[in-house]
C-alpha cells in the first residue's frame, strides 16, 4: 500500500492510520515527491515501450499508451525543472531522452522532428 492510500478511512484506527500516512508526507520534501513521481512515469512508460526486465516484455509494449506517458512525463519534467533545479532535473531529462529516443526506435511509422511523444515541450530529440 502507498502512502497515499488507505484502506480503512471509517473507523478511529484508519484515521489515526490516514494522520500518520499525512505527517509522512509533509516530511518528504517537494523535490523528493516531485522525482518519484518522475520516475513511477519513466517506469510505465519503458514497459510500455516493451523495455521492461521481462521474458514477456515484448507481449506488454503499447507504443500509443508509452506516447501518452512520455508527453505526461515531458510536460511534467518542464513544468517542474525550474522548481526543483537542474542537479535533479539534469537526470530526469536524461531518462525522457532516452525514452523518447526508443519510441523512435520502436516505431514502425516515424514521427516527424518535433512531432513525437513530449517534443512539443522538449522539441526535436535526435
Amino acid at each position: 500500500m502507498s502512502t497515499f492510500e488507505h484502506e480503512d478511512h471509517g473507523t478511529a484506527a484508519g484515521s489515526d492510520a490516514a494522520a500518520g500516512h499525512t505527517r509522512d508526507i509533509a516530511e518528504v520534501p517537494a523535490v523528493e515527491v516531485i522525482s518519484t513521481a518522475a520516475v513511477h512515469l519513466m517506469s510505465a512508460a519503458a514497459v510500455k515501450l516493451g523495455l521492461a526486465d521481462d521474458p514477456q516484455a515484448e507481449d506488454l509494449k503499447d507504443l500509443d499508451e508509452a506516447r501518452k506517458l512520455i508527453t505526461a512525463l515531458a510536460g511534467f519534467i518542464t513544468a517542474a525543472a525550474p522548481e526543483i533545479g537542474s542537479q535533479h532535473a539534469g537526470p530526469l531529462r536524461d531518462g525522457l531522452r532516452t525514452l523518447q529516443l526508443a519510441f523512435r526506435e520502436a516505431s514502425l511509422i516515424k514521427d516527424e522532428p518535433g512531432k513525437g511523444p513530449g517534443e512539443k515541450f522538449t522539441g526535436p530529440v535526435s
